[in-house]
């Protein structure tokens, strides 16, 4: 790639802006200084005032998302993009959520700048699990555990069934509960189907992605390796 094309992919500068960003000894290629906005180069290779490109190849990062922040680009207020380096909102392919939680709930997101990765995982035929811990205002019936397993489970609105999905009920207004598809709001729609609307809801797991073992406090995100969800 050019060295203008790679500072404008990358979210550093514009592809005008790279020459005066070399004139002044910002870029180096192999620890050699940059000499021209044209010349070519890997961006593995490159350095921007000493530090290597920020994800050469694509930005994977799992985010622990705070209540009252939503996923979006275009709604007032504190958005999840607002978390991390305005840098990355640069970046030539754009940064966005793979799937949304809603405003008020929290838990593990994760974000790239790969189309296809995105796809991958929200695609209606890849039944990426989902796992969700919640507190509800009433206890939870029960028989609400075989019923959301049998797959017949209908939602109000909808025209069919939710595919099964596994509860465990761990305290009398608490538990968590997998699903292995993304509905409209379904955890909350679902334990209100049944009496138990939800106060507190976290997202804790995506596949093999734990929040647990990432350490994440509220707000704070990490790099991830794409791999382990192929």
């Amino acid at each position: 790639m050019r060295l203008d094309a790679i500072l404008s992919r990358y979210g550093y500068c514009s592809r005008r802006e790279a020459a005066m960003w070399i004139k002044r000894g910002r870029v180096t290629v192999k620890g050699v200084p940059a000499k021209s906005a044209s010349a070519k180069a890997e961006p593995a290779d490159v350095l921007v005032n000493g530090e290597p490109i920020e994800f050469p190849d694509g930005l994977y990062v799992a985010l622990n998302k705070p209540t009252g922040c939503t996923c979006s680009h275009r709604e007032e207020g504190e958005l999840v993009y607002d978390l991390l380096p305005p840098r990355w909102m640069e970046r030539g392919d754009g940064v966005s959520t793979v799937g949304r939680l809603d405003k008020e709930t929290a838990g593990l997101l994760l974000l790239t700048d790969d189309g296809a990765f995105v796809h991958a995982l929200t695609s209606p035929k890849r039944h990426v699990p989902k796992v969700y811990e919640f507190v509800c205002s009433a206890p939870i019936p029960r028989d609400a555990v075989a019923m959301f397993a049998g797959g017949e489970f209908m939602l109000h609105g909808e025209s069919t069934p939710c595919l099964p999905a596994e509860l465990e009920i761990t305290g009398e207004c608490c538990g968590r509960l997998t699903l292995h598809e993304g509905r409209y709001h379904q955890v909350r729609r679902m334990l209100a189907a049944v009496g138990a609307p939800v106060v507190e809801l976290t997202r804790i797991a995506i596949g093999p992605l734990t929040l647990e073992e990432l350490h994440l406090a509220p707000g704070e995100w990490v790099a991830i390796d794409p791999s382990i969800f192929a």
